[in-house]
Protein backbone atom coordinates (compact mmCIF):
# COMPACT_ATOMS: atom_id res chain seq x y z
CA UNK A 1 0.00 0.00 0.00
CA UNK A 2 1.33 3.42 -0.93
CA UNK A 3 1.48 6.28 1.55
CA UNK A 4 -1.11 8.13 -0.52
CA UNK A 5 -3.54 5.18 -0.35
CA UNK A 6 -2.95 4.79 3.37
CA UNK A 7 -3.47 8.51 4.00
CA UNK A 8 -6.76 8.44 2.10
CA UNK A 9 -7.93 5.39 4.06
CA UNK A 10 -6.94 6.95 7.39
CA UNK A 11 -8.72 10.20 6.57
CA UNK A 12 -11.90 8.40 5.55
CA UNK A 13 -12.01 6.17 8.62
CA UNK A 14 -11.14 8.98 11.00
CA UNK A 15 -13.84 11.18 9.48
CA UNK A 16 -16.41 8.49 10.25
CA UNK A 17 -15.10 7.33 13.63
CA UNK A 18 -13.61 10.48 15.20
CA UNK A 19 -16.69 11.32 17.26
CA UNK A 20 -16.83 7.88 18.86
CA UNK A 21 -13.07 7.89 19.45
CA UNK A 22 -13.14 11.31 21.14
CA UNK A 23 -16.20 10.39 23.20
CA UNK A 24 -14.63 7.15 24.38
CA UNK A 25 -11.36 8.83 25.29
CA UNK A 26 -13.16 11.68 27.08
CA UNK A 27 -14.75 9.12 29.38
CA UNK A 28 -11.21 8.14 30.42
CA UNK A 29 -9.39 11.48 30.61
CA UNK A 30 -12.40 13.73 31.42
CA UNK A 31 -11.13 16.55 29.19
CA UNK A 32 -12.45 17.01 25.65
CA UNK A 33 -9.44 19.04 24.55
CA UNK A 34 -6.99 16.34 25.66
CA UNK A 35 -9.27 13.67 24.19
CA UNK A 36 -9.17 15.34 20.79
CA UNK A 37 -5.36 15.57 20.96
CA UNK A 38 -5.13 11.86 21.80
CA UNK A 39 -7.45 11.03 18.90
CA UNK A 40 -5.15 13.03 16.62
CA UNK A 41 -2.17 11.06 18.02
CA UNK A 42 -3.94 7.85 17.01
CA UNK A 43 -4.44 9.32 13.56
CA UNK A 44 -0.70 10.04 13.27
CA UNK A 45 0.08 6.49 14.42
CA UNK A 46 -2.14 5.11 11.67
CA UNK A 47 -0.44 7.29 9.08
CA UNK A 48 2.91 5.86 10.21
CA UNK A 49 1.92 2.19 10.48
CA UNK A 50 -0.73 1.48 7.84
CA UNK A 51 1.55 2.05 4.82
CA UNK A 52 3.76 -0.77 6.18
CA UNK A 53 1.17 -3.12 7.68
CA UNK A 54 -1.87 -2.37 5.50
CA UNK A 55 -5.29 -1.17 6.58
CA UNK A 56 -6.62 -3.34 9.46
CA UNK A 57 -9.76 -5.41 8.96
CA UNK A 58 -11.51 -3.13 11.47
CA UNK A 59 -9.79 0.22 11.03
CA UNK A 60 -12.21 2.11 13.28
CA UNK A 61 -11.60 -0.36 16.11
CA UNK A 62 -7.83 -0.03 15.56
CA UNK A 63 -7.97 3.76 15.90
CA UNK A 64 -10.24 3.53 18.95
CA UNK A 65 -8.03 0.97 20.70
CA UNK A 66 -4.89 2.96 19.96
CA UNK A 67 -6.44 6.15 21.33
CA UNK A 68 -7.78 4.45 24.45
CA UNK A 69 -4.42 2.81 25.18
CA UNK A 70 -2.76 6.22 25.00
CA UNK A 71 -5.46 7.70 27.23
CA UNK A 72 -4.96 4.96 29.82
CA UNK A 73 -1.19 5.51 29.70
CA UNK A 74 -1.76 9.21 30.33
CA UNK A 75 -4.01 8.52 33.32
CA UNK A 76 -1.44 6.07 34.74
CA UNK A 77 1.33 8.64 34.37
CA UNK A 78 -0.84 11.16 36.20
CA UNK A 79 -1.51 8.70 39.00
CA UNK A 80 2.17 7.83 39.29
CA UNK A 81 3.06 11.51 39.44
CA UNK A 82 0.39 12.08 42.09
CA UNK A 83 1.76 9.25 44.24
CA UNK A 84 5.27 10.65 43.98
CA UNK A 85 4.07 14.06 45.07
CA UNK A 86 2.25 12.50 48.01
CA UNK A 87 5.41 10.69 49.05
CA UNK A 88 7.28 13.97 49.38
CA UNK A 89 4.51 15.51 51.44
CA UNK A 90 2.61 17.49 48.80
CA UNK A 91 -1.16 17.57 49.29
CA UNK A 92 -3.20 17.05 46.18
CA UNK A 93 -6.85 17.92 45.80
CA UNK A 94 -8.79 14.70 45.49
CA UNK A 95 -11.03 14.30 42.53
CA UNK A 96 -14.55 13.70 43.83
CA UNK A 97 -16.05 10.36 42.88
CA UNK A 98 -18.75 10.39 40.23
CA UNK A 99 -22.33 10.63 41.37
CA UNK A 100 -24.27 7.36 41.44
CA UNK A 101 -26.03 6.61 38.19
CA UNK A 102 -29.66 7.64 38.05
CA UNK A 103 -32.37 5.24 36.98
CA UNK A 104 -32.70 6.92 33.59
CA UNK A 105 -28.95 7.21 32.97
CA UNK A 106 -27.96 6.88 29.31
CA UNK A 107 -25.00 4.68 28.56
CA UNK A 108 -24.06 6.63 25.47
CA UNK A 109 -20.73 8.40 25.27
CA UNK A 110 -21.78 10.37 22.20
CA UNK A 111 -24.74 11.83 24.05
CA UNK A 112 -22.59 12.59 27.09
CA UNK A 113 -20.15 14.37 24.80
CA UNK A 114 -22.94 16.52 23.34
CA UNK A 115 -24.19 17.59 26.78
CA UNK A 116 -20.63 18.28 27.91
CA UNK A 117 -19.92 20.43 24.87
CA UNK A 118 -23.23 22.23 25.43
CA UNK A 119 -22.43 23.28 28.99
CA UNK A 120 -23.67 26.80 29.95
CA UNK A 121 -20.09 27.89 30.65
CA UNK A 122 -19.81 28.27 26.86
CA UNK A 123 -21.62 30.69 24.59
CA UNK A 124 -24.30 29.16 22.38
CA UNK A 125 -22.21 29.60 19.23
CA UNK A 126 -19.19 28.04 20.93
CA UNK A 127 -21.24 25.04 22.06
CA UNK A 128 -22.46 24.34 18.56
CA UNK A 129 -19.08 24.88 16.91
CA UNK A 130 -17.29 22.64 19.42
CA UNK A 131 -19.82 19.83 19.11
CA UNK A 132 -19.74 19.95 15.33
CA UNK A 133 -15.97 19.66 15.57
CA UNK A 134 -15.95 16.85 18.13
CA UNK A 135 -19.00 14.85 17.08
CA UNK A 136 -19.37 15.81 13.45
CA UNK A 137 -15.70 15.47 12.64
CA UNK A 138 -15.95 18.70 10.65
CA UNK A 139 -12.99 20.88 9.82
CA UNK A 140 -12.93 24.52 10.83
CA UNK A 141 -13.70 25.70 7.24
CA UNK A 142 -16.74 23.41 7.09
CA UNK A 143 -18.05 24.69 10.40
CA UNK A 144 -17.48 28.26 9.24
CA UNK A 145 -19.51 27.43 6.13
CA UNK A 146 -22.36 26.11 8.24
CA UNK A 147 -22.30 29.26 10.36
CA UNK A 148 -21.74 31.63 7.42
CA UNK A 149 -18.86 32.98 9.55
CA UNK A 150 -15.15 33.68 9.12
CA UNK A 151 -12.86 30.67 9.61
CA UNK A 152 -10.68 32.60 12.08
CA UNK A 153 -13.74 33.40 14.19
CA UNK A 154 -14.82 29.76 14.35
CA UNK A 155 -11.28 28.58 15.12
CA UNK A 156 -11.08 30.97 18.07
CA UNK A 157 -14.45 29.79 19.36
CA UNK A 158 -13.34 26.17 19.34
CA UNK A 159 -10.02 26.81 21.07
CA UNK A 160 -11.61 29.00 23.74
CA UNK A 161 -14.43 26.51 24.27
CA UNK A 162 -12.06 23.65 25.03
CA UNK A 163 -10.05 25.82 27.40
CA UNK A 164 -13.21 26.97 29.17
CA UNK A 165 -14.47 23.41 29.67
CA UNK A 166 -11.11 22.35 31.12
CA UNK A 167 -10.88 25.38 33.40
CA UNK A 168 -14.42 24.81 34.69
CA UNK A 169 -13.78 21.05 35.18
CA UNK A 170 -17.06 20.28 33.43
CA UNK A 171 -18.06 16.67 34.19
CA UNK A 172 -18.51 14.17 31.37
CA UNK A 173 -22.14 13.30 32.00
CA UNK A 174 -25.75 13.66 30.96
CA UNK A 175 -27.18 16.24 33.40
CA UNK A 176 -30.42 15.83 35.31
CA UNK A 177 -33.28 18.06 36.37
CA UNK A 178 -33.20 21.78 35.67
CA UNK A 179 -29.65 21.68 34.28
CA UNK A 180 -30.73 19.22 31.59
CA UNK A 181 -33.69 21.38 30.57
CA UNK A 182 -31.49 24.48 30.39
CA UNK A 183 -29.11 22.82 27.96
CA UNK A 184 -31.75 21.12 25.84
CA UNK A 185 -32.26 23.84 23.21
CA UNK A 186 -28.55 23.97 22.47
CA UNK A 187 -28.36 20.18 22.29
CA UNK A 188 -31.26 20.07 19.83
CA UNK A 189 -29.60 22.68 17.64
CA UNK A 190 -26.37 20.73 17.65
CA UNK A 191 -28.11 17.50 16.62
CA UNK A 192 -29.96 19.41 13.90
CA UNK A 193 -26.77 20.89 12.46
CA UNK A 194 -24.97 17.55 12.57
CA UNK A 195 -27.80 16.00 10.58
CA UNK A 196 -27.76 18.87 8.09
CA UNK A 197 -24.05 18.44 7.45
CA UNK A 198 -24.62 14.76 6.74
CA UNK A 199 -27.70 15.47 4.62
CA UNK A 200 -25.99 18.05 2.41
CA UNK A 201 -22.23 18.10 2.91
CA UNK A 202 -20.68 21.54 2.69
CA UNK A 203 -17.50 20.21 1.09
CA UNK A 204 -16.00 17.14 -0.55
CA UNK A 205 -16.85 14.84 -3.42
CA UNK A 206 -20.10 13.43 -2.01
CA UNK A 207 -23.45 15.11 -1.46
CA UNK A 208 -24.26 12.92 1.54
CA UNK A 209 -22.36 11.81 4.62
CA UNK A 210 -24.72 9.09 5.89
CA UNK A 211 -22.82 8.40 9.11
CA UNK A 212 -23.55 11.92 10.37
CA UNK A 213 -27.24 11.56 9.50
CA UNK A 214 -27.41 8.23 11.28
CA UNK A 215 -25.72 9.57 14.42
CA UNK A 216 -28.01 12.60 14.53
CA UNK A 217 -31.11 10.50 13.90
CA UNK A 218 -30.15 8.03 16.61
CA UNK A 219 -29.44 10.80 19.10
CA UNK A 220 -32.76 12.48 18.34
CA UNK A 221 -34.55 9.19 19.07
CA UNK A 222 -32.64 8.76 22.34
CA UNK A 223 -33.57 12.29 23.38
CA UNK A 224 -37.23 11.65 22.47
CA UNK A 225 -37.24 8.55 24.65
CA UNK A 226 -35.53 10.37 27.49
CA UNK A 227 -37.77 13.46 27.42
CA UNK A 228 -41.23 12.32 26.27
CA UNK A 229 -42.90 15.47 27.64
CA UNK A 230 -40.76 17.87 25.57
CA UNK A 231 -42.64 18.82 22.34
CA UNK A 232 -39.59 20.20 20.55
CA UNK A 233 -37.67 16.96 21.10
CA UNK A 234 -40.41 15.14 19.19
CA UNK A 235 -40.50 17.96 16.64
CA UNK A 236 -36.80 17.50 15.90
CA UNK A 237 -37.15 13.73 15.78
CA UNK A 238 -40.04 14.06 13.31
CA UNK A 239 -38.11 16.49 11.13
CA UNK A 240 -35.07 14.23 10.92
CA UNK A 241 -37.19 11.14 10.22
CA UNK A 242 -38.92 12.92 7.33
CA UNK A 243 -35.67 14.26 5.92
CA UNK A 244 -33.87 10.93 6.24
CA UNK A 245 -36.73 9.16 4.44
CA UNK A 246 -35.69 10.89 1.18
CA UNK A 247 -32.02 9.87 1.32
CA UNK A 248 -32.15 7.07 -1.25
CA UNK A 249 -33.92 9.30 -3.77
CA UNK A 250 -31.66 12.32 -3.37
CA UNK A 251 -28.81 10.95 -5.48
CA UNK A 252 -28.72 9.03 -8.75
CA UNK A 253 -26.69 5.88 -9.49
CA UNK A 254 -23.67 8.06 -10.28
CA UNK A 255 -23.91 9.92 -6.98
CA UNK A 256 -25.19 13.14 -8.51
CA UNK A 257 -27.88 15.05 -6.61
CA UNK A 258 -31.50 14.71 -7.71
CA UNK A 259 -33.70 17.77 -7.13
CA UNK A 260 -36.86 17.36 -5.06
CA UNK A 261 -39.06 17.91 -8.12
CA UNK A 262 -37.33 15.03 -9.94
CA UNK A 263 -37.12 12.52 -7.11
CA UNK A 264 -38.78 9.12 -7.41
CA UNK A 265 -41.02 9.25 -4.36
CA UNK A 266 -41.47 5.48 -4.46
CA UNK A 267 -37.88 5.39 -3.16
CA UNK A 268 -38.74 7.41 -0.07
CA UNK A 269 -38.48 5.17 2.99
CA UNK A 270 -41.99 4.29 4.16
CA UNK A 271 -40.87 3.24 7.65
CA UNK A 272 -39.10 6.55 8.27
CA UNK A 273 -42.11 8.45 6.96
CA UNK A 274 -44.39 6.62 9.41
CA UNK A 275 -41.99 7.30 12.25
CA UNK A 276 -41.98 10.96 11.24
CA UNK A 277 -45.77 11.23 11.38
CA UNK A 278 -45.82 9.39 14.71
CA UNK A 279 -43.23 11.78 16.20
CA UNK A 280 -45.11 14.80 14.86
CA UNK A 281 -48.30 13.53 16.50
CA UNK A 282 -46.46 13.40 19.85
CA UNK A 283 -45.77 17.14 19.63
CA UNK A 284 -49.41 17.66 20.62
CA UNK A 285 -51.71 20.56 19.94
CA UNK A 286 -49.81 23.31 21.73
CA UNK A 287 -47.91 26.09 19.98
CA UNK A 288 -45.27 24.63 17.70
CA UNK A 289 -41.60 25.48 18.18
CA UNK A 290 -39.14 25.90 15.28
CA UNK A 291 -38.40 22.19 14.86
CA UNK A 292 -42.06 21.20 14.98
CA UNK A 293 -42.87 23.84 12.32
CA UNK A 294 -40.11 22.49 10.09
CA UNK A 295 -41.43 18.99 10.67
CA UNK A 296 -44.89 20.18 9.61
CA UNK A 297 -43.34 21.55 6.41
CA UNK A 298 -41.63 18.23 5.76
CA UNK A 299 -44.94 16.45 6.43
CA UNK A 300 -46.57 18.51 3.66
CA UNK A 301 -43.97 17.19 1.22
CA UNK A 302 -44.42 13.66 2.56
CA UNK A 303 -48.19 13.73 2.01
CA UNK A 304 -47.88 14.71 -1.66
CA UNK A 305 -47.83 11.66 -3.91
CA UNK A 306 -46.36 13.83 -6.68
CA UNK A 307 -44.34 17.02 -6.62
CA UNK A 308 -47.13 18.90 -8.41
CA UNK A 309 -49.54 17.87 -5.64
CA UNK A 310 -47.53 19.70 -2.97
CA UNK A 311 -49.55 22.11 -0.81
CA UNK A 312 -47.31 25.13 -1.40
CA UNK A 313 -49.65 27.75 0.12
CA UNK A 314 -49.57 25.86 3.44
CA UNK A 315 -45.79 25.47 3.24
CA UNK A 316 -45.38 29.19 2.53
CA UNK A 317 -47.59 30.01 5.53
CA UNK A 318 -45.58 27.64 7.74
CA UNK A 319 -42.35 29.33 6.65
CA UNK A 320 -43.94 32.61 7.68
CA UNK A 321 -44.45 31.16 11.16
CA UNK A 322 -40.88 29.86 11.18
CA UNK A 323 -39.51 33.30 10.31
CA UNK A 324 -41.39 34.73 13.30
CA UNK A 325 -40.08 31.99 15.62
CA UNK A 326 -36.51 31.72 14.38
CA UNK A 327 -35.62 34.57 12.02
CA UNK A 328 -32.57 33.99 9.84
CA UNK A 329 -31.52 34.74 6.26
CA UNK A 330 -31.51 31.03 5.37
CA UNK A 331 -35.10 30.62 6.61
CA UNK A 332 -36.05 33.67 4.55
CA UNK A 333 -34.39 32.06 1.53
CA UNK A 334 -36.46 28.90 1.98
CA UNK A 335 -39.58 31.01 2.43
CA UNK A 336 -38.84 32.73 -0.88
CA UNK A 337 -38.75 29.34 -2.60
CA UNK A 338 -42.10 28.37 -1.08
CA UNK A 339 -43.68 31.71 -2.00
CA UNK A 340 -42.38 31.33 -5.56
CA UNK A 341 -44.19 28.00 -5.82
CA UNK A 342 -47.39 29.31 -4.24
CA UNK A 343 -47.56 32.73 -5.91
CA UNK A 344 -45.14 32.56 -8.84
CA UNK A 345 -41.39 33.05 -9.38
CA UNK A 346 -41.66 36.85 -9.58
CA UNK A 347 -42.96 36.96 -5.99
CA UNK A 348 -40.05 34.79 -4.86
CA UNK A 349 -37.51 37.00 -6.63
CA UNK A 350 -38.85 40.04 -4.83
CA UNK A 351 -38.13 38.37 -1.48
CA UNK A 352 -34.63 37.34 -2.61
CA UNK A 353 -33.65 40.94 -3.31
CA UNK A 354 -33.66 41.69 0.42
CA UNK A 355 -31.13 38.88 1.03
CA UNK A 356 -28.47 39.90 -1.48
CA UNK A 357 -26.12 41.55 1.00
CA UNK A 358 -26.66 39.34 4.03
CA UNK A 359 -26.17 36.10 2.06
CA UNK A 360 -23.33 37.31 -0.17
CA UNK A 361 -21.00 34.36 -0.74
CA UNK A 362 -23.66 31.74 0.10
CA UNK A 363 -24.03 29.52 -2.96
CA UNK A 364 -27.71 28.71 -2.47
CA UNK A 365 -28.76 32.33 -3.02
CA UNK A 366 -27.63 32.51 -6.68
CA UNK A 367 -28.77 28.90 -7.12
CA UNK A 368 -32.33 29.76 -6.07
CA UNK A 369 -32.27 33.00 -8.04
CA UNK A 370 -31.13 31.07 -11.11
CA UNK A 371 -34.01 28.63 -10.72
CA UNK A 372 -36.58 31.42 -10.46
CA UNK A 373 -35.10 33.29 -13.44
CA UNK A 374 -35.15 30.10 -15.49
CA UNK A 375 -38.82 29.59 -14.66
CA UNK A 376 -39.47 33.16 -15.85
CA UNK A 377 -37.73 32.42 -19.15
CA UNK A 378 -34.81 34.77 -18.38
CA UNK A 379 -32.29 32.06 -19.26
CA UNK A 380 -29.21 34.22 -19.85
CA UNK A 381 -29.55 35.75 -16.38
CA UNK A 382 -30.25 32.29 -14.96
CA UNK A 383 -27.09 30.89 -16.54
CA UNK A 384 -24.96 33.57 -14.90
CA UNK A 385 -26.53 32.82 -11.50
CA UNK A 386 -25.94 29.07 -11.80
CA UNK A 387 -22.31 29.69 -12.75
CA UNK A 388 -21.88 32.00 -9.77
CA UNK A 389 -23.39 29.37 -7.45
CA UNK A 390 -21.08 26.70 -8.90
CA UNK A 391 -18.07 28.90 -8.18
CA UNK A 392 -19.17 29.41 -4.57
CA UNK A 393 -20.03 25.84 -3.55
CA UNK A 394 -17.36 23.56 -2.08
CA UNK A 395 -19.28 20.38 -2.78
CA UNK A 396 -18.20 18.70 -6.01
CA UNK A 397 -21.57 17.05 -6.67
CA UNK A 398 -23.47 20.31 -6.24
CA UNK A 399 -20.99 22.05 -8.52
CA UNK A 400 -21.58 19.48 -11.27
CA UNK A 401 -25.35 19.92 -11.05
CA UNK A 402 -25.13 23.72 -11.11
CA UNK A 403 -22.82 23.72 -14.11
CA UNK A 404 -25.17 21.34 -15.92
CA UNK A 405 -28.06 23.73 -15.28
CA UNK A 406 -25.95 26.62 -16.56
CA UNK A 407 -25.11 24.66 -19.71
CA UNK A 408 -28.77 23.88 -20.24
CA UNK A 409 -29.55 27.60 -20.11
CA UNK A 410 -26.73 28.28 -22.59
CA UNK A 411 -28.23 25.73 -24.96
CA UNK A 412 -31.65 27.37 -24.77
CA UNK A 413 -30.37 30.86 -25.68
CA UNK A 414 -29.14 30.06 -29.24
CA UNK A 415 -32.39 28.22 -30.02
CA UNK A 416 -34.42 31.23 -28.92
CA UNK A 417 -32.26 33.56 -30.98
CA UNK A 418 -32.77 31.33 -34.01
CA UNK A 419 -36.51 31.26 -33.41
CA UNK A 420 -36.52 35.04 -33.16
CA UNK A 421 -34.60 35.35 -36.43
CA UNK A 422 -31.54 36.83 -34.72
Amino acid sequence: MTETDAAAAVETVFRIESARIIAGVTRIVRDVGIAEEIAQDALVAALEQWPRSGVPDRPGAWLTATAKHRAIDLVRRRETYARKLAEVGRTLEDTPPPEPAEADDIDDDLLRLIFTACHPVLSEQARIALTLRLLGGLTTPEIARAFLAAESTVAQRIVRAKRSLAAARVPFEVPYGADRAARLSSVLEVVYLIFNEGYSATAGDDLLRPALCEDALRLSRVLAGLMPEEPEVHGLAALLEFQASRTAARTGPDGRPVLLADQNRARWDGLLLRRGFESLARVGGGPYGPYAVQAAIAACHARAARYQDTDWPTIAALYGRLVALSPSPVVELNRAVAVSMAEGPAAGLELLDALTDVLAGYHLLPSVRGDLLERLGRVEEARAQFEQAAALTRNARERELLLERAARCSAVTPRRRAADGR
